[in-house]
């Protein structure tokens, strides 16, 4: 996924619509409100899949994968590219409406369940029995020929897709018909039931590898194998031997398994959230987002940075997804970030930090939060908490690195002309209402699954302020077939990794492993929770943030509550590291995604996000490696709280500089040494670290300042005022209409840029 399928590289940016562009010319593309409002509708994940017969051909017939024949960049077939690791098809005709009948059904049944509570043994069953055959229809099973896409051939399901979507059926519906005493029978099941449950295991391995490689079902089969041939492995891995009978009642006959908890979060809090997003997207409030992140800043060199940023979390706090918001984001920024000076790389970097904070912004987060709440059995109002602070020093650490290179680079401000941000906020605010209303309503201890449903109510009814955004019978119907769509790249990982959990604890390895970490590390704290990061970040190399956290809590989790760390610090410390997934090759999705809007090398562009993100990665250890350090998690009085967030953002900013090499102006490796490696003593919380940590901080940023004055006569900072480009004006807005009449134009548009044909200094070796 890191080349486009023609071998030249990754795909360009998007071009404008008057002709081909010269590659040393800059050109941005116009961004109409009928854009726009495209874009709102196709935010999230596999519901690409429901493209029309006409842009499926104009698809096929483009030689660029991800442009159609107008040249301009298919967002949905960006997203179906990197929304999990194998893309989805661009379903057509017949097949594009039964996977939506059969989403809406899905996403219904949802719904149903919150208001209608059903025994877990029944609704656990038909929820993946619906969803294991929707998978294979939407997710290929094989490649696609290049011969078939020069032919422009639909991309639908075979006839094999279509017999293994009623294979997948055919064991779950079984389990269903009498469900009470499958499950009784889980000590002896009878020759039927291992049929039937060894047909869903292998229903399950390869809707996970149809949707997220060969990694996971290939980890399953080593667990079973480990779990059958225990006796054989020498100590202290060894176990009892499991037989098939045994592996299969354990892992389909009861409540852990294939219907454990991972499924449980994948049929209640995803489908759930999945649908509030696709209603909030299709209400306009991806479109206010953005508006307002352009609005909200003003015409500084850095500007065009801190907008994309703000909209990265703006767009996060319904998408929790990295690839959908980074698509979504980069399709309408890169060009401002391209007018302003970043090179391709560095700007696919800052879009795809950005996106990946969506896993992370309150109040929808990932899959992993969701599976938090059920493991701890807390309401999952307390994980937005814990969430809260350590998402804010995530996007500080973002902010600082873009300051950095605006003044690196040399970037040039972008005038914008926009709409006043208040205004946008008195026109469009209520867009915020439903997300805030999902605190609120868990806050008087309403469930988190009736909180989102009542959130997606008043979302739905708030369409009807905007005229362009009512939510017409179609729009409902859409909605709910994307919300189904949306979560199948989920729900065969969730029941996958819901195996690999039962088989752990079957045999007692996650407490094993546990155990080795423990004892490796010498009982020592520290050395406990570097070894846990290391091995959560090797973990996410191989397989996606959810079975990562998933596969992590059953080692990890044991191993760091057994040098003393609280159960919620370790979940959220394990949670914070799996996220790395989405940066770690070869899974780097969301860098890879914003590589092919901005035209720039897949690989520099995953390391630039990892320099990017990585100053906010090293937080998590301090609410691990301290008492005080939990009031990062909002812990503990006031005081702790307090001083938890301002040790946290000095570490931030310290680590910043030392990855960013900049302060008020180039810093060179002594100053950097001594901030860098003063800002590790301070992830420990106790005043003597905090001393040491803190005077070495000070005596690199003296020694930088007193540098800076003695070479007072020379600018390191940014060239003279009469060398710089003019601004040139990108509009991101237009009036808004009085309430109740139709807008005439999106508030997102942007003009076509001028080509820039002055030369501009390379800043390529400064990638540090």
């Amino acid at each position: 996924m890191t080349e486009r399928p023609d071998g030249k590289g990754a795909a360009p940016a998007r071009a404008g619509e008057h002709g081909e562009t010269p590659p040393e010319e800059v050109q941005a593309t116009e961004v109409t409100s009928k854009e726009a409002h495209h874009k709102d509708k196709h935010a999230h994940g596999a519901h690409r899949a429901t493209h029309s017969r006409n842009a499926d051909e104009k698809y096929n017939a483009s030689p660029d994968p991800f442009k159609d024949t107008d040249g301009k960049l298919d967002e949905e077939a960006l997203i179906a590219e990197f929304e999990a690791e194998k893309p989805a098809r661009h379903l057509t005709g017949t097949p594009a409406l039964i996977i939506k009948v059969i989403g809406v059904a899905l996403s219904a049944f949802g719904l149903y369940w919150v208001f209608n509570p059903m025994a877990t043994q029944f609704y656990l069953p038909a929820f993946l029995m619906i969803g294991l055959s929707m998978t294979f229809l939407v997710y290929r099973g094989w490649g696609r020929s290049d011969k078939d896409k020069e032919k422009g051939k639909a991309d639908n399901p075979h006839i094999l897709d279509w017999a293994l979507a009623v294979v997948a059926a055919v064991p779950f519906l079984y389990i269903i018909m009498d469900w009470d005493g499958f499950f009784r029978r889980a000590i002896v099941p009878t020759y039927l039931d291992l049929i039937m449950g060894t047909i869903a295991i292998l229903v399950v391995l390869e809707a996970a590898r149809r949707t997220v490689g060969i990694l996971v079902p290939l980890v399953v089969i080593g667990f079973f194998a480990y779990a059958y041939f225990g006796p054989y492995i020498p100590a202290p891995f060894g176990t009892s031997s499991f037989g098939w009978i045994r592996l299969v009642g354990h892992n389909v006959m009861g409540t852990q398994g294939i219907f454990g908890v991972p499924t449980d979060v994948a049929a209640t809090y995803i489908i759930l959230f999945t649908i509030y997003g696709a209603v909030l997207t299709a209400s306009g409030a991806t479109k206010f987002f953005i508006d307002l992140s352009f609005s909200a800043f003003g015409q500084s060199k850095s500007g065009p940075g801190r907008t994309v940023t703000l909209a990265g979390f703006l767009l996060g706090t319904v998408s929790g997804s990295g690839v959908a918001t980074t698509v979504t984001l980069g399709g309408i920024s890169w060009p401002l970030l391209k007018k302003a000076g970043y090179p391709k790389e560095n700007g696919g970097g800052v879009l795809a930090a950005a996106g990946i904070g969506a896993i992370m912004s309150p109040p929808t987060l990932g899959a992993a939060a969701f599976i938090i709440a059920a493991l701890l059995n807390v309401s999952y109002l307390q994980v937005l908490i814990w969430a809260t602070i350590p998402t804010l020093l995530y996007y500080l650490g973002i902010i600082l690195a873009i300051e950095m290179d605006a003044r690196r680079f040399k970037t040039k401000p972008v005038e914008m002309q926009t709409q006043h941000a208040g205004k946008l906020l008195l026109r469009f605010g209520y867009h915020f209402s439903s997300l805030i209303a999902i605190v609120l309503f868990m806050a008087t201890g309403m469930t988190p699954f009736r909180a989102v449903v009542f959130s997606t109510i008043l979302a739905f009814l708030l369409s009807f302020l905007d005229k362009q955004s009512w939510m017409t019978p179609k729009k409902i119907w859409d909605a709910l077939a994307t919300g189904a769509t949306g979560a199948l790249s989920v729900i065969p990982v969730m029941a996958a990794a819901g195996i690999i959990v039962g088989v752990m604890t079957l045999t007692g390895l996650g407490l094993k492993l546990a155990n080795i970490i423990v004892d490796f590390a010498g009982g020592s704290l520290f050395l406990t929770a570097l070894y846990s990061a290391i091995s959560v970040i090797l973990l996410g190399l191989a397989v996606p943030v959810t079975a990562s956290f998933i596969i992590s809590w059953v080692i990890i989790g044991p191993a760091l509550q057994d040098v003393g760390v609280p159960g919620y610090a370790a979940a959220m410390f394990i949670f914070y590291y799996s996220v790395l997934s989405e940066v770690s090759p070869p899974t780097a999705l969301s860098p890879f995604a914003a590589s092919a809007i901005t035209g720039g090398k897949p690989i520099p562009t995953m390391w630039l996000t990892w320099r990017y993100t990585l100053s906010a990665f090293l937080v998590p250890f301090i609410f691990v490696l301290s008492g005080p350090g939990v009031g990062l998690l909002m812990q503990g009085g006031v005081g702790t709280v307090l001083l938890a967030l301002v040790i946290s953002a000095i570490t931030v900013a310290s680590l910043a500089v030392a990855f960013g090499g900049w302060i008020a102006g180039p810093a060179n490796w002594l100053e950097r040494t001594l901030i860098g490696l003063g800002s590790l003593p301070l992830l420990v919380m106790e005043p003597m670290y905090m001393m040491i940590g803190g005077s070495m901080v000070a005596l690199g940023l003296a020694l930088h300042f007193i540098r800076r004055k003695r070479h007072s006569s020379k600018d390191d900072s940014l060239p003279p005022a009469a060398d710089r480009d003019t601004p040139e004006t990108v509009t991101a807005g237009s009036e808004a209409p009085a309430a109740g009449t139709q807008k005439a134009e999106s508030p997102t548009t942007a003009t076509s840029v001028r080509s820039e044909t002055s030369a501009r200094k390379d800043t390529g070796s400064e990638h540090s």
